[in-house]
């Protein structure tokens, strides 16, 4: 319990933070040209190491949700699919999952914009916990059409006031990928079609904020002349993106995310689909001097992206590296008997050090 109560405590922390530091996410979507949907994200924080995990979740498993004050007397709930997530801090709290059925949940911190319902104990037994969102809904949705209607008969509870509030990417095997942010006690669903999401402010917010980009495009800008005398020429390749935000404030991770991932060719296969979001996402990794005075960095970690992850939703297969290991590894669900398998949690590395791999020359 000593240790249950430390983790939720670290957890209070992180979230009461997230204004100051960065508990950042991007999250981008890739199709391939043989189908396979590809759903990736980063997850940050400066402030400590995450110690994060992956969890296999095998059908029939129950878990409790926590309430305020750190005490498991939230909803019950027990496992209608197997799944595999990510978690943070503690095992309860998965933040990136993919059950056996094909849907895929993220929770996205969103500090400062979302507000969810009081905690009202009479209604305990169908209150979960804003951190546990993503194990409920993997527990027991198959599509985002489910996963909508049935989040219209919980309460999601924040574990104390003082944290940062979350919103979350909903996605399934068809395609179809929802938004859900809770702002002023209410759910509101919007539908993804651009595929991006990262922090705050909200999603329709992000999506009008695209709009002051409409000068971008992709490839180089032509020679202009303004008349005999003055000639402009671009500096090199790719100045039709000049103006493209290069900061890490969610906003600009948003609109480079946008046009990083629509100017991406299409891959043929869903793993090269895979590796490309992979490269793509390099460029939203977070050093982790960046949010702190000089000096003032307070945890020995080596990034503030702690980890990355590529869900290829068709094939049933999440992918994933770390700040300690940029080696892709992955966890294929069809290869796990979701009736037979035990519940594990599995930290993501045994070891905290980048391993290098001497090149053999002959």
């Amino acid at each position: 319990m000593k240790k249950t109560m430390w983790a939720i405590g670290t957890m209070f922390l992180l979230c009461g933070l997230s204004l100051r530091t960065a508990s950042a996410c991007t999250g981008i979507t890739l199709r391939s040209e043989d189908g396979a949907y590809v759903l990736a994200r980063t997850i940050e924080w400066g402030g400590s190491n995450l110690n994060s995990k992956y969890v296999i979740v095998p059908r029939g498993y129950k878990q409790q949700s926590f309430a305020p004050g750190g005490t498991k007397e939230g909803m019950s709930f027990t496992a209608r699919y197997g799944y595999v997530g990510l978690a943070v801090e503690q095992e309860d709290f998965v933040a990136e999952g993919l059950n056996e059925a094909g849907l895929s949940v993220g929770l996205f911190y969103f500090p400062g914009y979302g507000k969810y319902e009081s905690y009202d104990v009479s209604k305990k037994s169908s209150s979960i916990a804003d951190l546990q969102l993503v194990s409920w809904l993997l527990a027991s949705c198959k599509t985002v059409e489910e996963a909508k209607n049935a989040l219209k008969e919980v309460h999601v509870i924040a574990i104390d006031p003082r944290a940062s509030t979350a919103h979350w990417r909903i996605a399934d095997a068809s395609g179809k990928q929802y938004v859900l942010e809770i702002v002023n006690e209410e759910l509101r669903f919007y539908e993804n079609k651009v595929g991006v999401l990262t922090n705050s402010p909200g999603f329709d917010w992000q999506m009008t904020n695209l709009n002051n980009y409409v000068n971008l495009y992709p490839g180089g800008a032509e020679t202009n002349t303004l008349d005999e005398n003055v000639h402009l020429s671009p500096f090199g390749a790719g100045s039709g993106m000049l103006g493209l935000p290069g900061d890490v404030t969610p906003p600009s991770r948003f609109v480079r995310a946008f046009f990083y991932q629509h100017t991406a060719p299409r891959q043929h296969t869903a793993l090269e689909t895979v590796l490309q979001s992979f490269q793509i996402l390099n460029n939203f990794d977070i050093p982790v001097g960046v949010e702190f005075p000089i000096g003032k960095v307070p945890s020995d970690i080596p990034s503030a992206t702690q980890w990355t992850s590529s869900t290829d939703v068709t094939n049933r297969i999440i992918y994933y590296r770390t700040m300690y290991n940029s080696a892709i590894r992955c966890i294929e669900l069809d290869k796990i008997d979701f009736a037979n398998v035990k519940y594990r949690a599995i930290p993501l590395d045994t070891m905290q050090r980048q391993p290098v791999f001497p090149v053999e020359i002959k």
